[in-house]
């Protein structure tokens, strides 16, 4: 069971949808013991990072989300992706999950139209499961503000957009983070979920 996490501040129902239609058992949750229970683990977001960071304290859900990312498949999506860096800098700085190293800054290159809305190419950088199905001219859909900063080494793929956005992150054994969003990237995005759940 693939638990996507229902804390006040996700786009829980196209993923959950975009679950369904690849025939990927998943559940809503907002407890530490079904967190515990599932085989793997998603993180959605919208918003902003220190409002979604404020959510996941009251839930109680934060110690429980590092623990079970340390040893079952994990994935941020969206803002999700941006919770999971160390420190955030939208509004004010605010720390992050810290499963990866990393912050998470707002994208200020001169004449870029911000957000960042709309579809970019995948490029790919390091090895990643999540890529295995994924060509080498395949396009994804992305809605954001910040971009996280973050070592060569975590970047999976990126986009280009005003230089390098990190598009998806990998920590080398269980975290992953798409700072797109899968579920609204057509079958690119979905063979990208399929390779998430295939890792069960």
């Amino acid at each position: 069971m693939i638990a996507v996490i229902d804390y006040g501040a996700g786009n829980i129902f196209s993923v959950k949808n975009a679950l369904d239609h690849l025939g990927f058992e998943n559940e809503l949750v907002s407890d530490c013991d079904s967190i515990k229970s599932a085989d793997a683990v998603i993180l959605p977001g919208v918003g902003a990072f220190p409002s979604a960071m404020k959510m996941l304290e009251q839930s109680g859900l934060i110690e429980t989300i590092k623990e079970e990312a340390a040893k079952k498949p994990f994935l941020g999506i969206c803002l999700g992706m941006q919770l999971i860096f160390e420190k955030g800098y939208e509004f004010e700085e605010y720390s992050g999950l810290g499963l990866i190293n990393g912050s998470v800054r707002y994208m200020d290159e001169p004449n870029l139209i911000i957000p960042h809305m709309g579809w970019n190419k995948l490029e790919k950088l390091n090895d990643c499961p999540l890529l295995e199905n994924v060509g080498d001219d395949e396009y994804v859909y992305f809605v954001h503000s910040y971009k996280a900063h973050c070592d060569d080494k975590n970047i999976a793929a990126y986009s280009e957009y005003g230089g390098c956005v990190p598009a998806l992150v990998y920590d080398g054994k269980y975290v992953f983070g798409a700072q797109f969003h899968p579920e609204k990237s057509g079958e690119t995005g979905l063979k990208i979920l399929k390779s998430f759940g295939g890792l069960i």
